[in-house]
């Protein structure tokens, strides 16, 4: 009589996010049952553009679907930074850093980069939308989470992957407050075209000002993403239908393409957000309970990791676990993923924030310091000075 297989062990991922959806691949293909819950009823598609540094792109090469981010997304081919008035002060070595790193970076819209995250999860209903988490409970061998709905679900792990405001983190360390960035951000996607910065070529530029800052990129499929950050007092809202008024207002007289991208932008397609991150924690894991991406560092976009950063913890955490085919360690391997992850994570919000204060100046003798020293970086030191983010491989 032929002896039955053990049951795989179960995950329970908590967010439908980028980090999500990248931890329900990898452990899914590392032979666990996987499901995911998400609280909102659909994959949103409005939203901004997402960064993929060579970093990101090496991790969903191996989660088989860099090819498809490249069908959608596009290549950064240009990233220059200029002032405000147009005056070039760095042009970044795209080429020299897509030959030593092998793949260009790419940005893509993050409803794109999720569907096809969700396509390579496979026909199994995988996902379960309107699943808002109200409180989890861990004995030694499972751990148990409750839904607003009344439901429950049970499983050998819990990855909290819910985002900047997580109720799995909340229950793990308790209420922590968050960290106003001291600037606001407009987002927007349109579809524009300018010859200066052709589609064939990909990427764009950022302008500097006085405590202002603006980002225009290809991001696939004939669109321009931007971005706007603003220095300003926490908490100032910007409704829906005043966002396009008050970006134009804040750059009026700013190097084109910006007015011009800004004004082919329908106002419903540009979004408003205060910036947050949270100081970095020593630990992101309880027994059979562990926190990924956004949950468990949320960083300032400055160096446009926090997507990549999260799916770098999605690989590890799998490799981690790999091994585990009888889920009897799982506390053990969750305290050697944060063993990992948790140095470089944390490097990477402090720099993060460091950079938020060298582009969001207005102090006019510093903004003059710092363009004259940025004009003086050679190529090659602009490749080394990123090598430790951007160059690493999981």
């Amino acid at each position: 009589m032929e002896r039955s297989r053990p049951a795989p062990p179960k995950v329970l991922v908590i967010g439908a996010g980028i980090g999500g959806l990248c931890a329900a691949i990898a452990l899914q293909d590392a032979g666990w049952q996987v499901s995911v819950y998400e609280r909102s009823s659909a994959i949103r598609q409005a939203g901004a553009g997402i960064v993929l540094a060579a970093n990101a792109m090496k991790v969903l090469q191996k989660l088989g679907v860099a090819d498809q981010v490249r069908a959608q997304g596009a290549a950064v081919g240009k990233a220059e930074i200029r002032t405000w008035q147009g005056k070039l002060l760095v042009d970044l070595p795209t080429k020299q850093q897509s030959e030593l790193y092998g793949t260009f970076s790419y940005i893509i819209h993050r409803a794109a980069l999720q569907a096809i995250l969700m396509e390579q999860l496979g026909d199994t209903p995988v996902v379960q939308f309107n699943k808002k988490l109200v409180s989890w409970k861990q004995e030694r061998h499972n751990v148990t989470v409750k839904f607003a709905d009344g439901s429950h679900a049970e499983g050998d792990l819990l990855i909290g992957a819910d985002g900047i405001r997580s109720v799995v983190r909340q229950q793990l360390l308790g209420a922590a407050p968050l960290r106003y960035s001291g600037f606001t951000a407009l987002r927007g996607i349109s579809d524009f075209a300018d010859e200066r910065y052709p589609m064939k070529v990909g990427g764009g530029f950022e302008a500097w000002g006085p405590g202002k800052r603006f980002g225009y990129t290809h991001l696939g499929g004939g669109q321009i993403y931007w971005f706007a950050a603003i220095n300003s007092p926490a908490g100032i809202i910007c409704p829906a239908g005043v966002r396009k008024q008050v970006a134009l207002g804040h750059l009026r007289g700013w190097v084109q393409p910006i007015e011009a991208v800004i004004a082919a932008t329908h106002e419903s397609s540009i979004l408003s957000h205060d910036i947050y991150d949270s100081a970095p924690v020593r630990r992101w894991t309880e027994g059979r309970v562990a926190l990924l991406g956004d949950a468990a560092h949320p960083m300032l976009p400055n160096l446009g990791q926090g997507g990549a950063q999260a799916m770098e913890d999605a690989w590890v955490l799998a490799q981690c676990l790999q091994e585990q085919v009888s889920a009897a360690d799982v506390p053990a391997a969750l305290q050697l993923y944060e063993q990992q992850r948790i140095p470089r994570t944390t490097k990477v919000v402090v720099q993060s924030r460091r950079m938020a204060r060298l582009v969001q100046m207005d102090n006019a003798a510093f903004i003059g310091v710092r363009n004259l020293m940025l004009r003086m970086i050679p190529a090659s030191m602009q490749i080394k000075r990123l090598d430790w983010l951007v160059g690493h491989d999981v």
